[in-house]
């Protein structure tokens, strides 16, 4: 059995913040991309996407889909492998690994729909459901719609929620109060400062999340990219509070570069980014070797089926955005229910059906052509 095409398609959805724009840490934008990839064999479909700028769907048309076509229908693994070997010389962390992981996760999709199988009956599933946070609370956000969102996703029955944090520290003790009070004492909560305090104003800050607000995570505390750093606010932080960091590992090494030596207490994997359904399936084996949980960053609609195959799994960031643009582009999404995601059993792949009438407003490329 054989794929016979692959197409690439791009839309763009506004933000719904303040004014038009999101902030965090470090980064505010206006806009979210989805890189969406269809992949074809046998009458059927699968379906794959990453978040990314519109020009990894270029990328993924020259470099991915001629070697992807005609390739075993069965065996996505396979050509996962295949796929970052050629893109060797046109860059695999960043932008290639994105494509890749599109391009994986149509592959599965498709493999499960030529089966008739729901996904996580293909993978090597330890468990039924995922267990979610509420994830947002952007740093520009007023105190009134911090406090309604935080507050929403308690009322959901999600037990534990996130806010970005870290932009104008100063600020920070005003929004995390009104964070706890509109949670109560139960839920847990999060913060996530996107990489942007000094290892040193991380400490203090990591001192007074945990004291006087109740933190329990803690993400990354400063960039990603300084691992000396992580392991310096992780050995020497609260002892009730976790170090977490892994969203922007592309690669096997960038996961090992986190865990030995230790850096964070929960490592965090996107399947968008990291290679895919595949690329979270190694992911999780090396957790599981270093004794250390795995949690899923963003794209719920893939991630709770991937990560019902991760053994030592933590929970799932359950985000604004991807929570938004999964709802507009695909009917199947799932809803939080008792705090968890629980993939349907009933429906193959994915269990999502694109919504095209509804995204092509949005669309910002067409196969092969860019808009």
């Amino acid at each position: 059995m054989r794929i016979e095409s692959i197409e690439v398609h791009a839309f763009t959805l506004p933000t719904d913040g303040p004014d038009g724009v999101e902030q965090d840490g470090t980064l505010h934008w206006d806009s979210t991309t989805m890189v969406l990839v269809r992949a074809h064999g046998e009458g059927r479909s699968g379906i794959g996407y990453t978040y990314a700028d519109a020009s990894t769907a270029a990328f993924i048309e020259s470099e991915l889909a001629p070697m992807a076509r005609g390739g075993d229908l069965m065996s996505p693994a396979k050509l996962n492998h295949a796929m970052f070997a050629a893109i060797r010389n046109a860059g695999r962390p960043g932008v290639g690994a994105m494509a890749v992981s599109a391009v994986d996760i149509a592959l599965w999709d498709l493999k499960a729909h030529v089966l008739g199988l729901p996904l996580t009956a293909l993978l090597p599933a330890c468990h039924d459901a995922v267990p979610v946070y509420g994830s947002g609370g952007f740093t520009n956000y007023p105190h009134t719609r911090l406090a309604a969102q935080l507050g929403g996703w308690v009322a959901q029955g999600i037990p534990r929620v996130k806010l970005k944090t870290s932009r104008d520290p100063a600020a920070d003790p005003a929004r995390l109060q009104v964070a706890r009070e509109a949670i109560g004492h139960a839920t847990e909560l999060f913060t996530d400062a996107n990489g942007a305090l000094t290892p040193k104003q991380a400490r203090y800050w990591a001192q007074r999340f945990s004291e006087e607000w109740g933190v329990r995570w803690f993400e990354e505390p400063v960039t990603s990219a300084d691992l000396t750093g992580l392991r310096d606010v992780r050995e020497h932080g609260p002892p009730g509070l976790d170090v977490a960091a892994g969203e922007y590992a592309f690669v096997p090494r960038d996961f090992l570069n986190l865990l030995q030596p230790r850096a964070v207490d929960c490592l965090q994997a996107d399947v968008t980014r990291c290679g895919g359904i595949t690329g979270v399936l190694t992911a999780s084996g090396l957790a599981t070797g270093h004794q250390i949980d795995l949690s899923a960053h963003c794209a719920p609609a893939v991630s709770a089926h991937a990560f019902c195959a991760v053994e030592r799994l933590r929970h799932l960031e359950y985000f604004h955005d991807h929570v938004r643009f999964e709802s507009l582009a695909f009917d199947g999404t799932l809803s939080p229910e008792d705090g968890v995601l629980r993939p349907d059993p009933a429906r193959a792949g994915l269990g999502l059906t694109v919504k095209w009438a509804d995204l092509e407003p949005y669309r910002v490329h067409s196969p092969g052509k860019a808009v």
